[in-house]
């Protein structure tokens, strides 16, 4: 396990079930384990080993669902043009199976196996080659006209030298003119009222979930707390955040260009009140 690199899930706009969305925050890091539910620590497979990876696509439907999908698909498969992808955190295949059935070639890193063991056992995965590893460093064969990183997955990377090294990582498998995009939330600072740390997203009758946010390093966990037949459980998620304009300065440090920023995958104008983005950087030289 790389210690700056943990493999939380993407963000959603879906929050789990057993935790409904308030004051109309929306929940963002893919896939949330359920509190009480997975280990204490990390281990191999970072977050996701197997006791979350049998639940993980379950857990996370409602992004899997066509109207999750297909916009990303369709964005990326038009990116990748006739080249190839490579996607950073491929975890089950929410997105690279079926872009690699609109014909692009698809290659996916992620550090979790048991993720990839599910992505490797659906129907399609044959067109999608898989390496285990730490995408901020990991490297594979040959030069891609497009890297994507899904899901706030970027957030996974809990220093900034990590998130930098991840877009020099994207850099270097680009072939110049190839496109790194980044879909991410915008931290939620402007909820925080002042002298406060802590943010709560969820609830129910047995079960609290919050974000704590330390603005002086961007650290933030998420924290889940379920009291159950008397029993007790904390289940806490470390990531960092990350601001659009720094991913930027990460970007040109990594020698590509901003080119797009939507607030989705539909192309909807970023602005002042967006609470995520997708954004596409350049690698120059065509």
């Amino acid at each position: 396990m790389v210690p700056s690199r943990v493999t939380l899930r993407r963000a959603s706009p879906n929050s789990p079930a057993a935790f409904p969305v308030i004051s109309g925050r929306e929940n963002r890091v893919r896939g949330r384990a359920r509190p009480g539910y997975g280990p204490r620590m990390t281990h191999d497979d970072g977050y996701f080993g197997e006791e979350i990876a049998a639940d993980y696509d379950d857990s996370s439907a409602a992004m899997f669902a066509p109207e999750a999908v297909a916009p990303a698909v369709d964005l990326l498969a038009e990116l990748a043009g006739d080249g190839a992808a490579l996607e950073f955190g491929v975890g089950t295949g929410r997105i690279a199976l079926p872009l690699a059935r609109r014909g692009v070639p698809v290659h996916g890193i992620d550090l979790s196996r048991a993720m990839v063991d599910r992505l490797r056992a659906k129907p399609g995965a044959d067109a999608v080659a898989t390496t285990i590893g730490d995408f901020a460093s990991t490297r594979v064969e040959g030069d891609r006209s497009l890297v994507y990183l899904v899901f706030n997955t970027i957030g996974n990377l809990t220093t900034q030298d990590a998130q930098v090294a991840c877009f020099e990582n994207a850099a270097a498998h680009l072939r110049p003119g190839g496109r790194f995009v980044v879909e991410v939330g915008v931290p939620e600072l402007r909820r925080l009222p002042a002298g406060q740390q802590v943010l709560p997203f969820g609830q129910s009758g047995t079960q609290w979930a919050f974000d704590v946010y330390d603005c002086a390093t961007q650290a933030m966990s998420s924290n889940y707390v379920t009291v159950d037949s008397g029993k007790g459980s904390v289940w806490s998620i470390p990531f960092r955040y990350v601001w659009p304009s720094e991913l930027d300065l990460m970007a040109r440090i990594a020698g590509m260009r901003l080119v797009e920023r939507w607030e989705d995958w539909n192309r909807k104008p970023f602005t002042h009140e967006s609470t995520e983005h997708v954004s596409v950087w350049e690698k120059p030289g065509r």
